[in-house]
């Protein structure tokens, strides 16, 4: 199994002060989601920390992330473009589930926090999600990605999944016949 750790995109630790609510955009993730169903059964995984001190991820028993505590990582914003492009899941083949995801940081204004991200709980129904239209998917995927993002007070899951397509995704392209949209699955402000 290939494990990778994400130390220079970002810090942060997850909230003792859980005030906000959960805000969810899965199932179907609004009208960008395909109604055409597919499942996973396992799935790679990756973690990313922004504007944080100190954060530490720890899922399926691997940390990671684990930052300094002392230092505030750098923030989305300033990645600019390649942003949130560059988040992807290297952590290849975690079955479904293990344990929730531990996430401890402190926030860009020093607030500690602390938690438990329940991937289970996100992906209960163990749906792909994507954004190709309802027929339109041509042959099997592989195991999707699932992203967690600590960015300074929220915390947000994506999946990003290499969806192949019957038609090119860009016209004229012979190797455009695929989706790999990062879609929004789960985000809690603390």
């Amino acid at each position: 199994m290939f494990m990778m750790t994400i130390t220079s995109l970002g810090t942060g630790c997850q909230g003792i002060a859980m005030t906000q609510q959960d805000s969810y955009a899965h199932p179907g993730a609004g009208s960008l989601a395909s109604s055409e169903s597919l499942t996973f059964k396992r799935h790679n995984f990756g973690a990313f920390c922004y504007s944080t001190y100190g954060c530490h991820v720890t899922y399926n028993g691997f940390t990671h992330v684990s930052e300094p505590g002392d230092v505030l990582q750098l923030s989305s914003a300033s990645l600019g473009d390649k942003y949130p492009a560059n988040l992807d899941a290297s952590y290849l083949s975690v079955g479904n589930f293990p344990e929730p995801a531990s996430v401890v940081w402190r926030s860009k204004d020093g607030v500690k926090h602390s938690t438990f991200v329940d991937i289970a709980s996100v992906f209960r129904d163990q749906r792909v999600l994507h954004h190709v239209p309802k027929g339109g998917v041509d042959g099997d995927i592989g195991d999707p990605g699932i992203i967690l993002e600590v960015n300074d007070r929220t915390i947000n899951v994506y999946m990003k999944a290499f969806v192949p397509t019957r038609e090119p995704q860009v016209s004229g392209n012979k190797h455009s016949y695929f989706r790999d949209d990062l879609t929004l699955a789960w985000s809690k402000a603390y």
